[in-house]
């Protein structure tokens, strides 16, 4: 494999605990470990593969090794040759004599799998929830800021502000970096969970790019789903997230056409649909609905499987849908929630009803570039029999978007939109 092909996979795949290595070494700055590891990908770019150094047998400890070696140099430009510099040093001579190892002490902990432990450790309860999800998206998720920011349906430049105040809260109290023991994960699991459902979400409806979705973070949304179920079987909203994420993804062969072009739900082969992934969502919804203590992914959960076991379009429950949206609005009164019970509301009550729904969002700069309200908008206003808000609408979520298989088929349904109907026979 080419040195630019390897750097690329090493850099997908091991990434995230390349940098959790660094942050845990540098005392917890993630802004320095972060320009590091880039310094490190920058030297492997310009020698692995070519005149200048071949290809190591184990990128990831070159990389680490590289990016560590950074992280000292940078330190002392600043002048800050503290006891960091110290640490750091240490390390590289602990290094140098034995070049494997790189594992972290252990301690008493049920996370054996190393992205999870790495999640756990990164959500501690010391941030904002919401900073700490940001920073574990950006820094573990395989997120770009930019991607980040979309989550949380903020500006790229506001998102990245909010990330270096984290990073800076960190350095400053010296929040500790390492896994926390089992008795500490409970107060750890709202986050992990954001964590992950904000990963599937951006896997399922890729934010730019060729493609439509992210396979590979779908894939590993529901792997890290199925480790946190079985590590917290009791945890009702561990088995409704994973219920989501299966109910959801069963739909995934069938979301594209054989062209590559996107295929809504109402047109979508429901025999292309994973029945066995349908099924066993189903069975986790059930479990988790048992506890008797509903919460927003396990009323998602149970949104998803109403459409994932309705027989055709024309069967499916809005009724029942728009209900489950307005109990989740009780519990996470969110645009992104406001949006999804307006369409369901307009196929239950009419587009009028659906376009009252989205009246609450007007005038909310944040979100000018959130697509899905655009795109609810226009279908709505087109169904209602304002063709010129529908085109306007569409015309609105085409430019927001920066997925193109996305754009076409807002572009397909904007031209639908437009032209004349044939009068009826």
């Amino acid at each position: 494999m080419h040195g630019p092909a390897v750097l690329d996979r090493v850099a997908r795949e091991e990434g995230g605990r390349i940098i959790a290595t660094l942050i845990r070494h540098v005392g917890g700055d993630f802004a320095l470990a972060e320009d590091a590891l880039q310094d490190a990908y920058a030297v492997a770019a310009a020698t692995w593969g070519t005149g200048n150094g071949a290809v190591p047998d184990n990128p990831g400890a070159w990389l680490t090794t590289t990016a560590r070696r950074r992280a000292i140099d940078r330190l002392r430009r600043a002048r800050a040759l503290d006891d960091r510099i110290r640490v750091l040093e240490a390390l590289a001579a602990r290094e140098a004599a034995a070049p494997e190892d790189d594992e972290e002490e252990e301690m008493e902990s049920s996370l054996h799998d190393d992205r999870l432990r790495l999640l756990f450790t990164c959500c501690h309860p010391a941030l904002p929830l919401e900073a700490r999800v940001a920073l574990t998206l950006k820094s573990l998720g395989g997120l770009t800021t930019g991607e980040v920011a979309r989550a949380f349906l903020l500006s790229e430049v506001a998102m990245h502000q909010r990330l270096t105040r984290a990073r800076r809260k960190i350095a400053d109290k010296g929040i500790p970096y390492r896994v926390p023991p089992d008795e500490l994960l409970p107060e750890r699991l709202a986050g992990v969970l954001a964590v992950v459902y904000l990963i599937f979400n951006e896997g399922h409806t890729a934010a730019g790019g060729p493609r439509l979705v992210r396979d590979e973070l779908c894939t590993e949304a529901v792997r890290l789903g199925r480790l946190l179920a079985g590590l917290m079987p009791d945890e009702p909203e561990a088995l409704g997230l994973l219920a989501l994420m299966l109910l959801t993804d069963a739909r995934r062969a069938a979301r594209v056409d054989a062209q590559g072009r996107a295929v809504g739900l109402a047109d979508q082969d429901r025999g292309r649909w994973d029945a066995e992934a349908i099924g066993e969502g189903a069975a986790l919804l059930d479990r988790a609905l048992r506890m008797a203590r509903p919460g927003p992914y396990q009323l998602q959960a149970a949104i998803a499987a109403l459409h994932a076991t309705a027989p055709n379009w024309g069967a499916t429950d809005w009724a029942q849908i728009a209900a489950l949206y307005g109990a989740l609005a009780a519990h996470d009164p969110s645009p992104v929630v406001t949006v999804n019970r307006a369409v369901a509301v307009g196929f239950a009550h009419g587009p009028q009803a659906g376009l009252d729904l989205l009246r609450a969002l007007d005038g909310d700069p944040s979100l000018d570039g959130y697509v899905p309200l655009h795109a609810a908008r226009a279908e709505l206003l087109s169904r209602a029999g304002d063709g010129r808000g529908a085109d306007a609408a569409y015309a609105c979520a085409i430019a927001a978007t920066g997925n193109m298989v996305q754009r076409a088929e807002l572009e397909a349904r904007r031209a639908a939109a437009a032209a004349p109907r044939r009068p009826s026979a």
